[in-house]
């Protein structure tokens, strides 16, 4: 499982640039793949990208180099598209409207559809990046002003999309009509930024105004923001992993306090709890909110018996088992002394594989844990995600091919217990109704096309490699 992109918009701040390389520190969590920053001053465009870490990427050289009062930083790892130095974003083209950049966390279900329509019409595309396919629509718009042209495009795309779009003279952010993807506004020295997240306010000093609305364009210039909804969806699809996993806990994500959502998630999950046990262990660092709430809710003492590495990235673990299973054991360290002899419940945020858990688990009972028991803040994963979430092929979910008693075999545990779906419903605000689960149930809230699974193929075959 890997995270999505982060987008980090900065307008009216003669340090742009230094002001976006902050942001997208504050959003690293969101994508260690690549890093990306374009300004403008309002006559010319500047860009550095890169592959790696934000501060692997940038240096005061390069940062220097960008100068101008807008700019749209990205950090990425890749759900569409491969990995390589074309598909970093923001990507940069022209086009009858000028130079225009574009950042984009999500991901479009139309893909396939959109890319033949495009190439027979002659487009020729330069990465493999559904991001890339919403500047050619915008490009071969009927319409002659901008925003009327990106209104057009965006009526074509279907799927999970928080944009950032940068023109000569204006920032754009986007939210898709569904709401899938965070995206917030703030205010910092009479300058306006636009971020994935809210934390990357709180880092920067700025003031967090508010999140941008599912179907909402705003665009902001010299005149300053002006709004307006270019969609509507009467069904909202806020993801829900977003607030099990992904956002940071200081975050406001729709409408909730991550770190109280959790919270709730660890109580819910508590409920019921009949396992007597004498310590209750969070898997740092998502599982740690989720712990404190079902520690409170249940009683059982909560002990810091796993240490992280905070060298070690989220994206460290490798496609091979070897190095999964060395990954894991470099990032999480047991205090044997602690949990020698003890009766221990594990607070996960997710099983997906099963790799990475069973490995844990192990470690616990190599340092002496006496029983070994998981609980689980999200229910089982059984459906692959097409919105945003890179989640394996169905053939490689756990829970999609085991039932509850096989999984606790399989990961040799004493006992496994998940929240239930109505569980991790009742701990969300605003209502259930407006989020997305289908990674759990399978109910896709927008439409899939017949072959998604297989477009990245095919575009990466028909583009050449440089």
């Amino acid at each position: 499982m890997h995270e999505k992109c982060g987008v980090f918009g900065v307008y009216g701040l003669k340090n742009a640039a230094e002001v976006a390389y902050l942001g997208l520190f504050s959003l690293q969590h969101r994508g260690q793949e690549g890093a990306g920053i374009v300004v403008s001053d309002g006559r010319s465009f500047r860009e550095h990208k890169g592959v790696g870490l934000v501060s692997e990427v940038f240096d005061a050289e390069s940062l220097h180099k960008l100068t101008g009062h807008i700019a749209l930083g990205h950090v990425r790892y890749s759900t569409t598209g491969s990995s390589s130095l074309r598909n970093v974003q923001p990507f940069v083209g022209e086009c009858r409207f000028g130079t225009l950049a574009i950042a984009h966390n999500g991901n479009l279900t139309n893909t396939l559809t959109l890319w033949k329509k495009l190439s027979r019409q002659g487009a020729v595309f330069q990465s493999t990046m559904d991001t890339e396919l919403i500047l050619h629509l915008v490009a071969q718009s009927s319409f002659e002003g901008f925003e009327d042209a990106l209104k057009e495009a965006l009526w074509q795309v279907r799927g999970a999309f928080s944009l950032g779009i940068l023109s000569a003279n204006a920032l754009v952010a986007v939210r898709d009509p569904w709401g899938f993807r965070p995206l917030a506004l703030g205010r910092l020295d009479g300058g306006y930024l636009v971020s994935s997240e809210s934390c990357a306010f709180d880092v920067l000093g700025a003031a967090f105004l508010r999140e941008i609305e599912p179907g909402e364009m705003l665009v902001i210039d010299e005149n300053g923001p002006r709004s307006f909804f270019y969609a509507y969806s009467s069904r909202k699809a806020f993801c829900v992993f977003e607030l099990i996993y992904f956002a940071r806990p200081d975050s406001t994500v729709f409408g909730n306090h991550v770190y109280e959502a959790r919270k709730r998630m660890g109580m819910a999950l508590a409920e019921g709890e009949s396992c007597e046990a004498d310590m209750v262990v969070p898997v740092p660092d998502s599982g740690l909110f989720a712990a404190l709430g079902f520690s409170e809710a249940s009683g059982i003492p909560l002990g810091f018996a796993l240490v992280r590495n905070p060298y070690v990235g989220r994206t460290f673990i490798q496609p091979t088992q070897d190095l999964r299973d060395l990954g894991v054991r470099l990032k999480l360290n047991p205090l044997r002394n602690l949990i020698r002899g003890k009766r221990v419940i594990i607070i996960e945020d997710s099983v997906v594989r099963g790799s990475t858990s069973s490995q844990r688990i192990a470690t616990f009972k190599e340092a002496g844990a006496k029983e070994v028991h998981l609980r689980v803040s999200s229910p089982p994963h059984r459906f692959p995600c097409f919105y945003g979430i890179d989640f394996p092929t169905r053939d490689e979910l756990l829970a999609a091919r085991m039932d509850l008693e096989a999984i606790r075999k399989f990961l040799g545990l004493d006992s496994l217990r998940y929240i239930t779906l109505e569980g991790l419903q009742k701990s969300l605000m605003p209502p259930a109704e407006q989020y997305c689960f289908a990674c759990f149930t399978g109910e896709y809230p927008v439409p899939l096309e017949k072959d998604i699974g297989k477009f990245v193929l095919e575009i990466a075959r028909a583009v050449p490699r440089r």
